[in-house]
């Protein structure tokens, strides 16, 4: 009876150790495909690239220089007498600005007009021998050389008042020099040596910036500029703009006015100038700031920056095909956009691209695509 018993437990354990894994699998499978279900029934947004002609607008790091910088440096040496301006301060053009100690120069000038003087009373003497030996040869008294020699001291007399003219110029430069004057109107910069600063010949004085309006030099690449030929060869000055330091733009747009004429080999760009007005007086010389190049795009395959993510350096996209499967699709882009990029390779207007939630989709997985224009997308972008 016993042994009945215990057989009939032996053959209903091994009947539920059989079952019982058979019923976990079927419910396990039943979870995974329920899970499954209910992931292939999530809806994403997708959209088609879009292929048009637009302009995009490259920024160039650019070197301000104002219009007319000088330096104003010490002809001679001598002790600083006057200092007429102060640094930062609007002059106009033939100001005096300083004054050199001048003593010398005016003692040498001094010099030179009493020379001058005393050669003219000596011509005038000479003027009156000259007449009486005329009188005296004509009268056989004296001879003709004598006649020839009075002239000859006239003759020496006049080079002798041209070379002191000359002297007197020379004097007369030689003072001006000790009053420095502005060259053209502008603002004064640092001035490093004070009054009564003993300079040599050379000194630096101060600088001054005519900054009425000012150049921005900038380089772009070879490939670029071969572009922006093609692209303007019609229109010779091409309006840019200037981004500030502040991340602000200038008020006024600029013109870039030449190219240079040499490639860099060291680093294959050219330089380009473009000129700006500066009625408000913002930009310094040396002042920082960026060139913004409007740069026109044919055929540009766009897409917005959000459906993309990196890997490794490297840019991708989640692709929907025919049968709402999801592919990870590796792109490269040509340039940026606000918000969006222009596709180089990889994507064609026909593809689909999942346009939100890519953090919460994978490769081979299958979604309910939601197909949005690329007009909308880009309304929801500009109004964000």
């Amino acid at each position: 009876m016993f042994c009945k018993k215990s057989r009939r437990n032996i053959f209903v354990n091994i009947a539920l150790s059989l079952v019982i894994p058979v019923i976990l699998v079927a419910l396990f499978s039943s979870c995974k495909k329920n899970h499954e279900r209910t992931i292939t029934q999530e809806k994403f947004p997708v959209i088609n690239p879009v292929q048009i002609d637009t302009t995009y607008n490259k920024e160039y790091v650019a070197e301000i220089q104002s219009i007319q910088n000088v330096e104003l440096r010490a002809k001679f040496k001598g002790f600083i007498d006057k200092i007429y301006v102060d640094e930062g301060q609007i002059v106009q053009a033939d100001q005096t600005l300083f004054t050199l100690n001048n003593s010398e120069y005016k003692l040498e000038l001094l010099k030179t007009q009493a020379q001058l003087k005393s050669i003219v009373s000596d011509l005038k003497s000479a003027e009156v021998q000259l007449k009486n030996t005329k009188t005296l040869v004509e009268k056989n008294i004296v001879s003709s050389s004598e006649l020839v020699m009075a002239k000859s001291k006239i003759e020496a007399l006049q080079a002798n008042i041209d070379e002191a003219n000359a002297n007197i110029a020379t004097a007369k430069l030689n003072l001006s020099f000790t009053n420095i004057k502005a060259p053209f109107s502008g603002v004064i910069n640092r001035i490093p040596n004070k009054l009564g600063t003993l300079v040599e010949e050379g000194t630096l004085l101060t600088t001054i910036s005519n900054n009425s309006a000012v150049f921005a030099y900038f380089n772009v690449s070879e490939k670029e500029f071969l572009d922006f030929k093609e692209n303007n060869e019609a229109n010779k000055n091409t309006s840019v703009s200037l981004l500030l330091a502040n991340n602000k733009l200038l008020k006024q747009n600029g013109k870039i006015e030449t190219i240079l004429s040499e490639l860099d080999g060291e680093t294959g760009t050219i330089g380009f100038r473009a000129r700006f007005s500066n009625p408000d007086n913002l930009l310094k010389h040396g002042s920082s700031a960026k060139i913004v190049l409007p740069v026109p795009l044919k055929n540009a395959i766009l897409i917005p920056q959000k459906t993309t993510f990196e890997i490794q350096e490297k840019l991708y996209v989640f692709v929907v095909d025919a049968n709402n499967k999801v592919a990870q699709r590796e792109i490269t882009i040509s340039s940026r956009m606000p918000n969006l990029y222009v596709v180089a390779s990889g994507l064609t207007v026909n593809d689909k691209i999942i346009y939100e939630g890519i953090q919460n989709v994978k490769s081979g997985m299958k979604i309910i695509p939601e197909t949005k224009s690329f007009q909308e997308v880009i309304a929801i972008l500009t109004n964000h």
